[in-house]
């Protein structure tokens, strides 16, 4: 959250030259409150361990937020029961007339396949440019990232020699961006895919900023520059056993696997996973809820 403070307190300058969100008293005064309306399209096939981490980055912040999950209505999916989705999820019909402060797209297992080719690809063109007049900002993770780049921009995705599976060090480009405010120099990400979005063709576009990226996994984090789309391409919501789940699903198919790179202690898959990138998880979410979102959403979203 902001610190308040007077308007002519002579700490501000220093503060905000340390990229410290400082708020006026005049614009304090000036703010009204409600709950975050936040949107979050489901694609992956274990939605309850996705939506579970998800909402539990959401939470930690001192926003209050509300979510819809919605998952699609042209792919049914196979691996949650079907009185989970009629419980709590929506499809776009149900919700194509409301308006929310935030859309999450999350990533998808179809990343070998050719956008075109995913049975919901339509629809998820459909959801993407119905949020241009009606969500606030985007966050688009992973696959969803790489779908979001291809839609708006037109930049594809190549695939990998292998998968790229692990945690790794990014560095951070533009720390005065403020969805990196906080962060270290150099963090730690889970990435879990078999394809990749090329830096050169990302700089190429006026419109697209890169935040961070890795030397070993690539580009992480990019914006447009009007904050309306963030593109991670990682999956910095992961849980300490999430890569080891999948991992293990692997080795039991007889897929060609390697061990998860700077995941498990020792590198022993027998041995406990370590968590390394929890911190900056949630200090993604928390600064695009309070600074792409919060801080610039109007507050009557009937304004959007």
């Amino acid at each position: 959250m902001p610190v308040k403070v007077q308007d002519n307190l002579p700490a501000i300058e220093t503060l905000k030259h340390e990229n410290i969100f400082v708020m006026s008293e005049q614009r304090a005064v000036s703010q009204d409150i409600r709950p975050l309306k936040i949107l979050l399209l489901n694609l992956m096939p274990t939605k309850i361990v996705t939506e579970t981490q998800i909402v539990r980055l959401l939470s930690n912040t001192a926003l209050q937020v509300e979510v819809d999950l919605m998952t699609t209505a042209t792919y049914e999916a196979k691996t949650v029961a079907q009185e989970h989705l009629l419980a709590f999820y929506k499809t776009f019909d149900e919700i194509k007339d409301k308006k929310y402060d935030g859309l999450i797209i999350t990533g998808a297992p179809v990343e070998m396949m050719e956008f075109e080719d995913v049975d919901y690809w339509q629809e998820l063109c459909d959801i993407m440019k119905w949020a241009k007049k009606n969500v606030f900002s985007t966050m688009h993770i992973c696959w969803g990232a790489q779908a979001g780049l291809y839609y708006n921009y037109g930049i594809k995705k190549y695939p990998l020699p292998k998968k790229m599976f692990g945690v790794f060090e990014h560095d951070v480009i533009d720390a005065s961006d403020d969805l990196v405010r906080g962060f270290d120099e150099v963090f730690f990400a889970p990435h879990s895919r078999h394809t990749e979005v090329h830096e050169d063709e990302i700089k190429k576009i006026d419109d697209l900023k890169i935040l961070s990226t890795s030397k070993d996994a690539g580009v992480f984090i990019v914006v447009s520059k009007d904050g309306k789309n963030v593109f991670v391409t990682g999956h910095a919501e992961y849980d300490r056993d999430t890569l080891k789940s999948e991992y293990v699903r692997d080795v039991d198919k007889g897929l060609p696997i390697e061990i998860p790179r700077n995941y498990f202690i020792d590198n022993d898959p027998q041995k406990l996973p370590q968590i390394r990138w929890r911190a900056h998880a949630n200090l993604l979410i928390g600064n695009w809820l309070n600074y792409y979102v919060y801080q610039q959403t109007p507050y009557d979203l009937n304004e959007l």
